[in-house]
């Protein structure tokens, strides 16, 4: 197969606004002998994009490649004999032409290489657009019910935000376990949204005080974890609506990092408080091989729904666009790039 010496990126030359994005040429990626070369077909578009491009995560160097979350083909397997001959290697059944979604920094581009432990295979009935979408939310979402916070049967769960492309996939899982989930998002089309995921009762913020319905829902007790990608805006309040010995998993930061603030705040109900990545739910092969089964199943089977937004075209004004809708809370679900 001839390969082009150059490929299509979406970059930044430095930290700033939606204006830093931009669609270069750079050279072919160079495929060390761990890697899998992919052929990518869609990009997934995520917050943490915009911690990269606004500097609240850092890149080593720039120009710096945006994005973490892409899916398409492989068209060369790794060199390795040490990493052919790895028992998780082979079990994920990676060949030549065969559908893979991959969790790697800097993957918005028409081929990469990536590290055989950040590919997940994708299962023949699961095209690679829904593969992109489910992907990292999926992940998030499985990791973090499992490990962050054990969601079990007649739990109490919060969700802010339940309508976007991770708080419907957390509706979803609360539903399957029979916990009780309850959901913040700011309108009633995204509320309705919700509750057809699997959100028991849904807080429309803007108009509704948040504090006081978790506390009417809940007669009084509070919740017993949640699950904030909201960050700053929601963090204090957290606190007046978790219950004893509840536990507090910050998720994201959409309405900013969260302030410094006093171990002491802890004590008053003996509250866990997490700020876990996926990565680090997956950080060896084997944690990746098995979360990576473990969401495709659940997607395969129909269980887990993933919802998708909106495609935008691969191009600097396209992922601008989309980094707009996805900040302007403007979106449902998933967000791609075709490529």
């Amino acid at each position: 197969m001839s390969l082009p010496s150059t490929v299509d990126a979406i970059t930044i030359p430095h930290y700033g606004g939606f204006e830093v994005i931009q669609k270069t040429t750079i050279p072919f990626p160079k495929q060390n002998p761990g890697d899998v070369l992919i052929k990518v077909e869609y990009c997934g578009i995520n917050f943490i994009d915009t911690y990269y491009r606004q500097g609240l995560y850092k890149y080593k160097e720039f120009p710096g490649v945006l994005g973490k979350e892409t899916s398409g083909t492989i068209i060369a397997l790794p060199t390795d004999e040490a990493v052919l001959n790895d028992t998780t290697y082979k079990s994920q059944g990676f060949k030549i032409g065969g559908k893979v979604v991959a969790d790697f920094l800097g993957s918005h581009a028409t081929y990469i290489s990536v590290p055989w432990k950040f590919v997940y295979p994708v299962p023949d009935s699961i095209s690679t657009e829904v593969a992109a979408a489910a992907a990292l939310q999926g992940l998030t979402a499985i990791t973090f019910f499992e490990e962050a916070y054990k969601v079990k049967k007649g739990d109490t769960i919060l969700v802010h935000t339940v309508a976007g492309g991770l708080g419907l996939l957390f509706a979803q899982l609360g539903r399957r376990v029979g916990a009780i989930v309850i959901g913040t998002t700011s309108t009633p089309e995204k509320a309705e949204l919700a509750k057809k995921n699997g959100a028991d009762h849904v807080i429309l913020y803007p108009v509704e005080d948040t504090v006081q319905s978790v506390l009417e829902l809940t007669n009084g007790e509070g919740v017993d974890a949640i699950f904030d990608g909201v960050g700053k805006d929601t963090f204090d309040n957290n606190f007046k609506v978790i219950k004893r010995k509840g536990t507090i998993v910050s998720v994201g930061n959409a309405s900013g990092a969260v302030e410094p603030f006093s171990l002491f705040k802890l004590v008053d109900r003996n509250v866990k408080l997490l700020r876990p990545t996926m990565s680090n739910y997956v950080y060896t092969a084997e944690e990746a091989a098995y979360y990576g089964r473990v969401l495709f199943g659940l997607v395969e089977k129909g269980e887990l729904n993933i919802k998708i937004f909106k495609e935008y075209p691969f191009t600097a004004e396209g992922v601008q666009e989309a980094q707009r809708d996805l900040t302007g809370g403007k979106t449902t679900g998933k967000l791609l790039i075709k490529i």
